[in-house]
């Protein structure tokens, strides 16, 4: 069986056979037909007909491509499209699925729900049953709290916990009980407490109010004999005072006459400071003035001295460039004309460095 039978011929080539073409090597097998019916004919290419002919097989050839090649195409796309419609009926079934899950789940959540409210409400019933806690309460307010735990009603609606709660019930009345005993005898033991710390106030009270008695009567004693030293010590005072205001104004006097005399002198020595200091001054203007004259001098002949060793070597610079170019076969005044081109910028990426 020859291959071009054993192929599907190219005009019923289509999508809906791509499985059976592609992807099994069958591509290969008609590109060797094309190319067996292609070599079967050697045309004459020095007359029109069989240039014509070459012409005519190599549209055949194209032609061939195309009826293997669209079809291809068009399953090629069918292939990439069926993930997506794949994807988006498992995500339909995926939902509905759940939906159906959570529907027939519903009555047991309901009633998973209910019990878990029933079994809350009584545990919250048994919380309460156990409250115990009286730290920092009177005995009245744990009396309270006996009468309304006593008064609780336990019985058939308690359901299986009614036993936990008679149990926990009476354990709590035992605690809050014993806890009444304890505050009973601790406020009784500070009711006693307060009157021992009344009757200790009160004679407190008694020996401060005699004690500030005595002190007060010292103390105007005392304050009777500070004024008569007082006065004693202010005679004395006045009398120190004049004496020594006496002296003071003695003093006084002479320190004034010794200070007349030192300024004396010293505006005397100010008036001889400022002379030595004018003429000192004077002194370091005109040297200072020497020395600029001297500066400016030396920095005007190095500038000029920088000016023309800076000329020598741009000359030098220049010289040996124009020198290099008259050596490449240039006049000297082509020579000159380059290099002011390249000194001008008018030189792409060309400089001169000095």
């Amino acid at each position: 069986m020859s291959t071009e039978s054993q192929l599907i011929a190219l005009e019923d080539i289509s999508a809906d056979k791509a499985p059976a073409i592609y992807g099994h090597n069958k591509l290969a097998a008609y590109v060797a037909l094309a190319r067996e019916q292609a070599a079967n004919e050697v045309p004459d290419l020095t007359t029109r007909k069989g240039r014509e002919r070459i012409a005519s097989l190599a549209a055949q050839v194209s032609r061939s491509k195309t009826a293997v090649e669209k079809p291809g195409r068009d399953y090629l796309r069918r292939i990439k499209e069926m993930p997506k419609a794949i994807e988006a009926e498992l995500r339909e079934f995926v939902l509905e699925m759940d939906k159906l899950r959570d529907e027939v789940r519903a009555p047991l959540n309901e009633w998973e729900a209910a019990e878990a409210g029933r079994v809350a409400r009584h545990e919250s019933g048994i919380a309460q049953l156990k409250s115990t806690e009286t730290e920092g309460m009177s005995a009245a307010v744990i009396g309270a709290m006996i009468q309304d735990l006593d008064s609780a009603e336990i019985g058939a609606d308690w359901e299986e916990f009614e036993a936990e709660a008679h149990r926990v019930k009476a354990a709590s009345l035992a605690i809050l009980r014993d806890a009444l005993t304890k505050r009973e005898r601790y406020e009784a033991e500070q009711a006693e407490l307060e009157r021992l710390r009344a009757e200790a106030a009160q004679r407190e009270q008694k020996e401060r109010e005699e004690r500030i008695a005595r002190e007060a009567a010292e103390r105007a004693r005392l304050e009777a004999e500070q004024r008569a030293q007082a006065e004693r010590d202010a005679a004395a005072k006045r009398e120190a005072d004049a004496k020594a205001a006496a002296e003071q104004r003695e003093l006084q006097l002479k320190l004034e006459a010794e200070q007349a005399a030192r300024r004396e002198l010293e505006a005397q020595q100010r008036a001889e400071q400022a002379e030595r200091d004018a003429a000192d001054r004077a002194e370091r203007a005109a040297a200072a003035e020497r020395q600029r004259q001297a500066d400016e001098q030396a920095r005007i002949e190095a500038e000029a001295k920088a000016r023309e060793t800076d000329i020598k070597h741009k000359t030098a610079v220049l010289t040996s460039i124009k020198e290099a170019f008259m050596g490449a076969g240039i006049t000297e005044d082509q020579a000159k004309a380059v290099i002011n081109m390249i000194r001008k910028g008018e030189v792409p990426s060309v400089s001169i460095i000095y």
